[in-house]
């Protein structure tokens, strides 16, 4: 039983590495290290904007153009670039 757990914690962490190296490969390092061309704030307080974001399509059920799942991965992924971000790591 606890082989199982550990194996499905360890199956959702690998996923959720795989998407942040993916995503960071695709934009750059945006989330960290933003461009800031018309935003001059902190990137934790980039980051904080798009959790907003998120949150607030899926509160109105907009949700139509993203899965469940896609949704919940990248929300965990929100929260690690946060935590990283605060340098709370």
């Amino acid at each position: 039983m606890e082989n199982n757990f550990n194996d499905k914690v360890q199956a959702v962490l690998d996923e959720i590495q795989a998407m942040l190296h993916a995503k960071n490969l695709s934009y750059g390092n945006s989330a960290l290290d933003p461009v800031r061309i018309f935003s001059k704030g902190k990137a934790s307080e980039g980051i904080r904007i798009r959790i907003d974001d998120k949150l607030n399509r899926m509160f109105r059920g907009n949700m139509q153009i993203e899965n469940e799942k896609d949704t919940i991965l990248d929300l965990m992924g929100y929260l690690v670039l946060l935590l990283i971000s605060e340098e709370l790591v």
